[in-house]
């Protein structure tokens, strides 16, 4: 691919605004608009803010490491730029649609390229109700919270919450409860791609929920339906041989 024109974002460490700086006065800097690649320089936060902020450009984000994990991000280095962007390959992302209601009937929209989290946001377990494609599948969920995730956030909260790895190109979701007391010993359910989930806060008055697309927080909901948007396409590139399915496979070894 042709990646003549590169905009180069940064994280807000010094080490990433170096970075960046050192880069620019080497390969150059337009603005995003004009350009055919964007370079992220930080961690897994800054990618995913630079997928959400140029979601209307359809350009596509190569992230380099200058963060902590880097899940999303390759290997940092100043050399040979143009070249690894040549060679980089592409991996679509379909992110989930977060539709929140409070009590008052109001609504929050926002997307989510890893997960869809309700935690509690008082020192009480949640109670939700929840709902697929209209049907009730479980009556109440007693825990700290549950989540939905996509394939490329499968990795990132949900594993933390002990959810399901899922494989890059899967049609799937992982619903993930997150230290559920009721029931006991369930641990979620992989869903498909197109389902719509929906959970309903009970007691929520007693029980206070936050509802977070991604870092996008909504707190005192009452109603949060999740499903993906497959019309949104987030690109990401890699460098070849270090794409996401080799590094959710990884992940599972570590």
């Amino acid at each position: 691919m042709g990646c003549e024109k590169i905009h180069f974002a940064a994280s807000t460490v010094d080490v990433a605004i170096s970075a960046r700086d050192r880069l620019i006065a080497r390969y150059g800097q337009v603005p995003a608009e004009e350009a055919d690649v964007i370079v992220a320089l930080g961690g897994d936060g800054l990618m995913l803010s630079a997928l959400h902020a140029n979601l209307t450009l359809e350009v596509p984000v190569y992230g380099m490491n200058r963060g902590t994990i880097g899940f999303l991000m390759n290997e940092f280095s100043e050399e040979n730029l143009l070249e690894r962007l040549a060679a980089a390959e592409e991996a679509v992302l379909n992110p989930l649609r977060m539709h929140a209601e409070r009590p008052d009937g109001t609504v929050v929209e926002a997307l989510a390229i890893n997960e869809v989290s309700m935690i509690r946001a008082g020192p009480q377990a949640v109670k939700l109700r929840i709902l697929i494609d209209g049907r009730v599948r479980m009556e109440t969920l007693t825990a700290d919270g549950a989540l939905v995730a996509t394939p490329a956030g499968s990795t990132a909260y949900n594993y933390s919450a002990h959810g399901p790895i899922l494989p890059i190109g899967a049609e799937a979701l992982a619903l993930t409860p997150m230290a559920a007391f009721r029931p006991r010993r369930w641990r979620g359910a992989i869903l498909p791609k197109n389902a719509k989930v929906v959970f309903e806060v009970l007691e929520h008055e007693k029980r206070p929920v936050a509802a977070a697309a991604d870092a996008n927080e909504v707190r005192g909901v009452v109603r949060i339906a999740v499903e993906s948007v497959p019309e949104i396409r987030h690109r990401i590139l890699f460098d070849p041989g270090h794409g996401l399915e080799e590094r959710l496979i990884r992940e599972q070894f570590m």
